[in-house]
């Protein structure tokens, strides 16, 4: 009797473990479910596609340089490569009218990204840190080059075209709409992310995080560093392709830029962002860089100067990324004391927020003074139009960015002692 109680028991808890780790899962899906209704407009969804198309690439780009440590300045070439593979068997289907569906064409990109990745990586994952990371570079210029000459397969410097409508449909779906894209685009994504997660979660997984921290240890433990590397290597190829994949469904159209360093780079800046010590902090990265990106350009010129800015300040002064500064107030809430940091952040936090956003009127001041066209005298700033000349708008934007700077200095002591016994335990009385 006792057996049978103890067995229902673990049963029970097993059972309980499970569903905590699934329900993330689902309640993210249920969420992308709904997310076309609440942003129903087409700009919208295109955005979203980018996004979750942006976070298959970055947690791709994780598996190397935040669980395997390998720093690479050429890893947009596997999704380029894959991205022109998925448009060439959709130009296919078209002319030979291919009985493929549609929503099967990234399981190509990553085929394809998957061979190329076993190929480079069979030398390039010999060596770590600064060697992998030039072969890496070199790699990446070489095919970048490549798509240039080899018109055939890249397509020049037009690129490649296709039209994605002439898949098989599906449930009677042709995907001419691009909310019917975005489905199966949100289904990939759940599914690269959760197999990535439980990649992670593997025998090879884990020993990457080990090869990463101290290969020489893992080595002496029986574990070959150059095998490990290569099989994470190969992993983060094909859900790169997956993800150049995803990208040619979405545009219809690669070019030489899906692939050259500028790519490769901006991902880099993308899992930084978003924490590369975290498998969430990439996921955080591709969104804020998004909105950023599709958002923020739309307000300002110079918007590629705020994200290299808020890039620099990250790794400076917050090297866990986004995903770190949410981690550190874990223990402050597993603690309860969470709430007492409110009121330090609404005096510290607000005026600096204040502060940037002066500084940022004054380079926009400076810029539009610059390259403003003759007689072009108003600009539109925060929503309002003034005239960009007098001498208001710099007073008020110099009073802001001063003032809010230098109240934010003056609170931030405070603030470093809320923080101090937030994450201190309280002392229990002796008995």
């Amino acid at each position: 009797m006792t057996d049978t109680t103890q067995k229902d028991t673990a049963i029970a808890a097993g059972s309980g473990i499970t569903l905590g780790r699934a329900l993330p899962w689902i309640i993210v899906s249920l969420f992308l479910l709904v997310l076309p209704w609440i942003f129903g407009s087409n700009s919208a969804i295109t955005i979203m596609n980018q996004m979750m198309i942006t976070v298959v690439f970055a947690l791709s780009y994780n598996m190397l340089l935040g669980q395997g440590g390998m720093l690479s300045f050429g890893h947009a070439v596997y999704m380029g490569v894959g991205g022109f593979m998925v448009m060439h068997i959709m130009n296919l289907i078209e002319d030979y009218s291919l009985p493929v569906p549609m929503p099967l064409l990234p399981v190509f990109g990553g085929l394809f990204g998957l061979g190329l990745a076993t190929i480079v990586g069979s030398f390039s994952t010999r060596r770590a840190g600064t060697v992998f990371a030039m072969i890496s570079l070199g790699i990446g210029e070489l095919i970048a080059a490549c798509s240039i000459i080899i018109v055939a397969f890249f397509g020049g410097e037009e690129g490649i075209k296709g039209d994605r409508t002439y898949g098989l449909p599906v449930f009677g779906v042709e995907f001419l709409q691009q909310k019917e894209v975005y489905f199966v685009i949100a289904g990939w994504t759940v599914l690269a992310t959760l197999l990535m997660y439980l990649f992670s979660r593997t025998p090879v997984g884990r020993m990457a995080n080990a090869v990463r921290d101290n290969p020489e240890r893992a080595e002496f433990l029986g574990y070959s560093a150059r095998w490990v590397r290569f099989y994470s290597f190969c992993a983060a190829g094909f859900f790169a392709g997956v993800a150049g994949g995803l990208f040619a469904i979405n545009y219809e159209i690669l070019t030489e830029q899906n692939l050259n360093t500028v790519q490769s780079g901006v991902i880099l800046l993308i899992a930084f962002l978003g924490g590369v010590g975290f498998f969430f902090g990439p996921i955080i990265g591709a969104v804020v860089f998004t909105l950023l990106q599709s958002v923020l350009s739309l307000q300002s010129e110079i918007w590629q100067l705020y994200v290299g800015a808020l890039f620099v300040a990250t790794v400076m002064f917050f090297p866990g990324g986004l995903a770190g500064v949410l981690m550190m107030h874990v223990p402050a809430w597993r603690l309860g004391k969470l709430g007492s940091l409110v009121v330090p952040y609404i005096k510290t936090v607000i005026p600096a927020m204040i502060g940037i956003l002066g500084l940022a009127a004054l380079m926009e001041l400076v810029f539009h003074a610059r390259h403003a066209a003759a007689g072009e005298d108003e600009i539109t700033l925060f929503w309002t139009t003034f005239d960009g000349f007098s001498v208001l708008p710099w007073a008020l934007a110099s009073i802001a960015c001063v003032g809010g700077i230098w109240i934010a200095r003056a609170t931030a002591p405070g603030l470093r002692a809320a923080w101090h016994r937030a994450n201190t335990p309280d002392r229990r009385p002796a008995a």
